[in-house]
């Protein structure tokens, strides 16, 4: 009896471990930051491999307005989360709207999705521009 006893004891300690083990993989090595213009453009210039500068305003501000090198992704788009499931959750972000309201939402659902690290600019591509950092048009 004892030795049933104790394979029950072994059997709940080791199905307990791996629900504190799945619990906590993942969510200590994720990186995802409100940060400064200043600190944006400390990570863009250190340029991380496969970094991506992700703009999620419309097509129209895109075209006016926008980082070096970013892409574009709306929104506004209907398929908008699909569109950001299909990216490379472990390339390294750096993402903007206009002002930082979208992005807000927007970090929300990178992080519910699975990115690895991303840092959104604090008050977006106003922000930057206002900062003295460079944007192409």
């Amino acid at each position: 009896m004892t030795f049933g006893l104790n394979r029950k004891l072994i059997g709940l300690v080791l199905a307990l471990l791996l629900v504190v083990a799945a619990c906590s993989s993942g969510s200590d090595t994720a990186t995802i930051d409100l940060v400064s213009p200043a600190e944006a453009a400390q990570v863009v210039e250190d340029d991380p491999a496969g970094l991506v500068v992700l703009d999620i305003r419309t097509p129209e501000e895109f075209n006016d307005v926008r980082l070096a090198g970013a892409i574009n992704v709306d929104y506004y788009d209907a398929d908008f989360a699909d569109q950001l499931d299909a990216l490379d959750k472990n390339d390294p972000y750096v993402m903007y709207c206009r002002s930082g309201n979208r992005s807000s939402d927007a970090i929300k659902t990178m992080k519910e999705l699975g990115f690895i690290e991303v840092y959104e600019i604090d008050g977006g591509i106003v922000n930057w521009y206002d900062s003295g950092f460079p944007v192409e048009q």
